[in-house]
């Protein structure tokens, strides 16, 4: 055993690479992932939850697209795929994931689109017309809080955040406090647990 979690900066286990297979959209993903990131072995369930209800971009997004939380990089695959025209921003502290990233979004031919960064890493000038995230809830509440409050305000004014949290790990009262931080919130969708939230201005 390590101590290592997924949100480690530098995860110390041995990678022992795999691949991760899915579907989102009707086009099939083949990723490389590894030990020591968030869901090395699978979609997260979660995740599968929010590609497959939330509202996906289209051809025509342009702008800055933001992952919060990018592990080995499955959302911000998606996105790339489905925004050609669009930059995707993937932001994590764990630095094999941001690897494992970069690497898979060249494996879509997106490597030009897609900057893997560690928070601090990202330009305090860059906006976001959609932002999107599993959040990384075991973090505890006020990170995650505090999460939330560095990103959401650079959102666009009319940009949209997608989030997905397990309604047993906290859905409904995050709804709840992002609406008492002045957002506007809207539960888009419930499936298997799973609360899919619209997040505006």
């Amino acid at each position: 055993m390590t101590g290592d979690h997924y949100f480690t900066a530098e995860p110390t286990a041995p990678a022992r690479p795999r691949e991760v297979e899915f579907t989102v959209g009707g086009r099939d993903y083949t990723l490389g992932s590894a030990a020591g990131v968030f869901s090395a072995d699978r979609l997260d369930p979660g995740t599968a939850v929010l590609l497959r209800k939330a509202e996906l971009p289209d051809a025509g997004v342009t702008g800055a697209l933001l992952d919060i939380g990018c592990g080995f990089g499955p959302i911000t695959c998606v996105l790339a795929a489905n925004a050609p025209k669009a930059t995707v921003w993937a932001v994590d502290v764990n630095e094999r994931a941001r690897a494992l990233t970069t690497a898979n979004a060249a494996r879509i031919d997106a490597a030009d689109r897609v900057h893997a960064v560690a928070p601090d890493e990202l330009p305090d000038d860059v906006t976001f017309t959609q932002i999107w995230s599993n959040p990384p809830i075991h973090i505890g509440k006020p990170e995650l809080h505090g999460l939330l409050l560095r990103w959401l305000p650079r959102l666009t004014p009319d940009g949209v955040a997608w989030l997905v949290v397990a309604r047993h790990l906290g859905g409904d009262s995050l709804h709840r406090w992002l609406v008492e931080q002045g957002w506007s919130v809207e539960r888009h969708a419930s499936q298997k647990g799973y609360r899919v939230l619209r997040v505006t201005r």
